[in-house]
């Protein structure tokens, strides 16, 4: 009997090293299998961590405008959390929409509008603008056409100032800009 109790032990100690070689290959391939996850993310998303580009157009956010005597003002805040939002000016003309932008670290806000198709939206693709309606493009930097049905029709801009957290705009400023637009050829 006393030799069986040893050899007993040996196997429960093989037994045991094996299984610690287990565990080892486990945790070591869990790692891998880790770092490989990691390296398609970056590889595909480019770590950009949120820094709104995308390989995707950004569809336009709409929000509220503040409106107040002549002027009419949105959240820097709004256009940069969503880099490219919308919104509605009621006027005695009737409705006017307009767009604001990011684009390089710098805001943009033009008239929102494709007058021979109607539309009312644009998305924005690295600095592109696209017509959500006919898919008429726009450079992003000067609002002229590049291609497309709608090309002649260049998205004017609208000047602005920055003042307390908002992109402060004069009503007057936008109704032109927005009649520049809706007029072919201005640029």
């Amino acid at each position: 009997m006393g030799t069986k109790k040893p050899k007993r032990r040996e196997r429960e100690l093989e037994v045991s090293r094996g299984k610690e070689k287990k565990n080892r290959l486990v945790i070591i391939s869990a790692v891998i299998v880790a770092i490989i996850g990691v390296s398609i993310y970056f590889v595909t998303f480019g770590g950009g961590g949120g820094n709104n580009q995308s390989d995707e157009p950004i569809r336009a956010t709409w929000i509220q405008p503040q409106v107040a005597g002549d002027t009419v003002s949105v959240p820097v805040s709004k256009v940069q959390d969503n880099t490219n939002v919308a919104f509605n000016l009621k006027t005695q003309s009737g409705d006017m929409n307009f767009m604001a932008y990011v684009l390089d670290g710098e805001v943009f806000v033009r008239a929102d509008v494709c007058p021979p198709c109607r539309s009312i939206g644009f998305s924005l693709e690295e600095a592109i603008l696209i017509c959500d309606t006919c898919a008429t493009t726009f450079k992003a930097q000067t609002g002229e056409g590049i291609g497309g049905a709608c090309v002649d029709y260049p998205k004017a801009p609208v000047s602005y100032g920055i003042q307390d957290g908002d992109i402060v705009m004069n009503i007057a400023n936008l109704v032109s800009a927005y009649r520049d637009t809706v007029e072919p050829g201005w640029a």
